[in-house]
């Protein structure tokens, strides 16, 4: 005969169910081994995990995740409870399952962003053990050193947070509580009269665009206009210092939804893979900015910055992927990408068969044999996929002068352009794909500082050797393409326009997971208060 379990043993096995829970893409377990209770009842960790989970919201994140207010409430009604109640038990399994949550979701992010389309590689996934990190930052009561010693170690982190935390006090200002006034004639220029004015002063004090004090502006003049020129730069407008449309909307966004923004920032910050090298390079899509980097120890310092061209919105989009960069090509042919070759290039071609001469074109079997000279049946060939067509190296080759490579699905790479005054527009999706740089001499010099034969006048000279050369790096290089609408750059906040349409569905996904971890949460929270008392 079967002997039947205890009521003790019931309740205990309730409370391990109701503590499973996800954490990333994998489902575990959280084992209550966690030392919350001492014999002298409540341990200092109680009060410092309530406390850091109810201030989850300055990183970005939803306190009622992790039942921040329920637990405050549960622990302090179980203050005259021994350390061998039932509810002591219950505190205990429930502070458990939310700690080991924040903490996961503090280092992965709440959702996994390979289902919204990023090719990110979950490099620390391995690395990162949530319960030995738990067990022993109770122990030792460091719970707030443990959160911040697994917080993204990116230089962008803690400047994001500090806007969202200035933003958040913006967002209760009765600055935006109604629109500035619509403008005479469509736009202010300066000089002009404008009933708005104290608004839009007040406005550009508190978002640091204006130094607070200002004298009154009676026309708008300087130092409004200068104001509104940094207003213009932070929001990627050109700085002209003319409030017309565009610059007159950006003006009226309440900082509420800066907030939203920002707190996306930070999601996709704890996404991006922190590399184990101690150099990488980072490009922002929506900043159309490159920025280059050097890891020593936990210090991220930030070394260039250049502007780049990324893909069309709305056609050729540039995905998000981390890689490493093994390769750089000198003097580069350009292989036409055959989507390329057949929607653009043969209709050139046979409008205007002079083209292929123009550009340097060959044609190139698949044995690698070169056929030089345009024909109609080597068009024909292209169109049936048996030859390509190949752009030899030179001033007016699409890749320009230097090519980076780092292999991956899509076959993006980082090149150079022979169109280089693109890089004076504010706003730069013009590519298919590839990404171009402005400066490639630069990005060479940091690609290849391991290597100091490769000095400055050699790497100019083998771009204008006009001969190819790809040489094999001697040490591989991440690359991550990122995709960030709100930066912090000098200690200013931008906010940049979502060219990819990427913010509304993380905003949905992370929408969709808080309703299922809180349901999830009052589900357990139930099961767990229906469980028999222990006799």
């Amino acid at each position: 005969m079967v002997k039947p379990a205890s009521p003790r043993r019931h309740y205990v096995s309730v409370i391990w169910r109701a503590v499973v829970l996800t954490v990333g893409c994998t489902t575990v377990s959280a084992v209550d081994q966690v030392e919350w209770f001492g014999q002298g009842g409540a341990t200092p960790a109680v009060q410092q995990a309530i406390d850091l989970l109810a201030q989850a919201a300055a990183d970005g994140l939803d306190a009622s995740d992790y039942r921040a207010e329920w637990l405050r409430e549960a622990a302090g009604s179980n203050d005259s409870q021994s350390s061998n109640d039932e509810r002591t038990d219950r505190l205990s399994a429930a502070l458990t399952a939310a700690v080991r949550r924040y903490l996961a979701d503090l280092h992965f992010g709440r959702v996994d962003p390979r289902r919204l389309g990023a090719g990110y590689r979950r490099a620390s996934n391995g690395r990162f053990d949530v319960d030995a990190l738990l067990r022993s930052a109770v122990a030792e009561e460091r719970l707030p050193e443990a959160a911040a010693s697994v917080a993204p170690r990116w230089p962008q982190y803690a400047s994001l947070r500090q806007a969202l935390a200035r933003y958040r006090e913006l967002a209760d200002d009765a600055a935006w509580l109604k629109s500035l006034p619509a403008l005479p004639g469509g736009k202010l220029g300066p000089g002009e009269q404008y009933t708005g004015l104290a608004l839009l002063q007040h406005r550009l004090e508190l978002l640091g665009d204006l130094p607070p004090g200002s004298a009154t502006a009676q026309r708008y003049t300087a130092p409004l206009v200068e104001a509104v020129r940094s207003f213009q730069l932070r929001h990627a407008e050109t700085p002209d210092g003319v409030i017309g449309k565009a610059t007159f909307d950006l003006l009226n966004i309440p900082p509420a939804a800066r907030v939203r923004q920002l707190e996306l920032a930070l999601e996709r910050l704890r996404w991006t893979p922190m590399p184990e090298g101690q150099r990488l390079i980072v490009v922002n899509l929506p900043e159309f900015m490159l920025d280059t980097y050097e890891v020593r120890g936990d210090k991220v310092d930030s070394k260039i910055a250049m502007k780049v061209i990324v893909g069309t919105a709305g056609k050729t989009q540039t995905p998000l992927f981390d890689a490493e960069m093994r390769f750089i090509e000198f003097s580069p042919y350009w292989n036409v990408p055959p989507s390329i070759a057949r929607g653009e290039t043969l209709p050139r071609l046979r409008r205007d068969p002079g083209y292929f001469d123009r550009q340097g074109f060959e044609f190139v079997a698949g044995d690698g044999r070169v056929i030089n000279g345009f024909s109609e049946e080597g068009l024909d060939a292209v169109q049936r996929g048996q030859l390509r067509i190949r752009q030899r190296p030179g001033a007016g080759n699409a890749l320009g002068d230097i090519k980076f490579v780092f292999p991956n699905q899509d076959n993006i790479y980082l090149h150079h352009t022979p169109t280089p005054q693109l890089f004076r527009r504010a706003r730069r999706d013009f590519s298919h794909g590839c990404i171009r740089v402005e400066e490639p001499v630069a990005l060479a010099r940091f690609v290849l500082a391991g290597e100091p034969e490769w000095t400055e006048e050699r790497i100019v000279q083998a771009m204008r050797k006009g001969k190819s050369t790809t040489i094999r790096l001697q040490e591989e290089l991440p690359v991550i393409i990122a995709y960030h609408t709100a930066v912090v750059r000098a200690g200013r906040v931008h906010f940049l326009p979502d060219i990819y349409a990427l913010d509304k569905p993380l905003e949905q996904a992370l929408g969709k997971r808080s309703q299922s971890v809180q349901a999830e949460a009052s589900q357990a929270g139930e099961l767990a208060a229906q469980s028999p008392a222990p006799r």
